[in-house]
């Protein structure tokens, strides 16, 4: 393309530069999207003042489209734009995208004006513009406030609401669940855990623990954001698990299980070990029923779990196999044979306890 030979385009559809999108979207100025461009190679014939020009352009829709964008379903609505279906879909889902480094910082806290005011920690921390922090952020909060009274599951809310597809809704169930319980996330011992990692964890919980997990059919149409208060009360139970008696039996049954399956390192570790890890997991479980105990959950499965057994030289698969054998012989303990029911509060506790501490334990 020389100088003199530009191409100008008239119609009514509007065409979307998915690359200069995404340099709007990480929060380039005008400028610097066009030395972008222009140090690309794909535009070394063309002046910069023309890349400028159709940086300019693109920038004046995509602020206008952004309104709409703010509020998706509104988007196939509008009249003032002709985006086609699939543009409107990629649109979307981008303006929506996070950054992981972004979304683990602003986790577990308050969705607050104030904590708005402190993004540009955020953009320093993780090296994204702050423009782009802002965005995200308030993509957090619109999500949060527009999900946050509603019934049912928050997935399909969220989905619903703003046409998200399920793998990214799930990721801001995740924020949405983390901002209404006020979980621990920012401690020193927690810097490992991933975002990803407290999405999956997230997702576990809420598929199980909470109001909308709950098999009374009435609790279906509850906020799945709020604990099943009933099932957390009803994890104070577990203490038969410390029992003198009770916790020898389970210890031997463990034991006989991880033949063959753990080093005789790990086995012997076991059986020093288990009545303070049987402490730990029972004590998680059934102080979840205080607030300030459930905020600390993580913090509480790091220090009292995972790091003990990693300082033992524990391996996941090692950490896997205690699990396991811990968790499927409880239905066999003289203890629990007299209470079926405790025996599956039991099993819905540790089954997402183990999900969780086998996702967070990073060899």
């Amino acid at each position: 393309m020389g100088d003199s030979e530009l191409l100008v385009f008239v119609g009514n559809m509007t065409f979307v530069d998915t690359d200069v999108f995404q340099l709007w979207l990480e929060g380039k100025a005008v400028i610097e999207a066009s030395n972008v461009r222009y140090k690309s190679g794909k535009f070394a014939k063309v002046r910069m003042q023309h890349i400028v020009s159709d940086i300019e352009d693109n920038y004046r829709n995509f602020m206008a489209i952004e309104k709409y964008l703010r509020n998706p379903p509104s988007l196939s609505n509008q009249v003032m734009f002709q985006i086609p279906q699939r543009t409107q879909e990629y649109l979307i889902q981008e303006y929506y995208s996070l950054n992981s480094s972004v979304a683990r910082e602003i986790l577990g806290k308050k969705l607050s004006s104030r904590h708005r005011k402190d993004l540009d920690e955020v953009s320093e921390k993780t090296d994204v513009t702050l423009k782009s922090c802002r965005r995200q952020y308030d993509n957090f909060k619109r999500v949060f406030k527009t999900v946050e009274d509603m019934q049912g599951s928050m997935v399909k809310n969220i989905t619903e609401n703003f046409l998200l597809s399920k793998e990214l809704a799930k990721k801001y169930a995740a924020i949405v669940f983390f901002a209404n319980n006020r979980f621990e996330t920012g401690k020193k011992r927690l810097a490992f855990v991933t975002f990803d990692d407290f999405v999956y964890c997230a997702d576990k919980m809420i598929n199980n623990w909470t109001v909308g997990s709950a098999t009374d059919s009435s609790a279906k149409e509850d906020l799945d954001a709020d604990f099943d208060r009933d099932f957390l009360r009803d994890l104070r139970e577990l203490k038969i698990l410390g029992e003198k008696d009770c916790s020898e039996q389970h210890r031997s049954f463990v034991r006989n299980t991880l033949k063959g399956k753990v080093s005789e390192t790990v086995i012997s570790q076991v059986h020093a070990e288990f009545r303070n890890l049987t402490k730990a997991i029972i004590n998680i479980g059934s102080n979840m029923i205080h607030s300030k105990d459930l905020r600390d959950f993580f913090l509480d499965v790091v220090e009292k779990i995972i790091e003990p057994c990693k300082q033992d030289g524990w391996s996941a698969k090692d950490m896997a196999a205690f699990l396991n054998a811990y968790n499927n012989n409880c239905k066999h303990l003289e203890c629990f044979g007299r209470q079926p029911k405790l025996q599956m509060v039991q099993e819905r506790y540790m089954d997402t306890l183990t999900s969780c501490i086998l996702k967070m334990f990073h060899n």
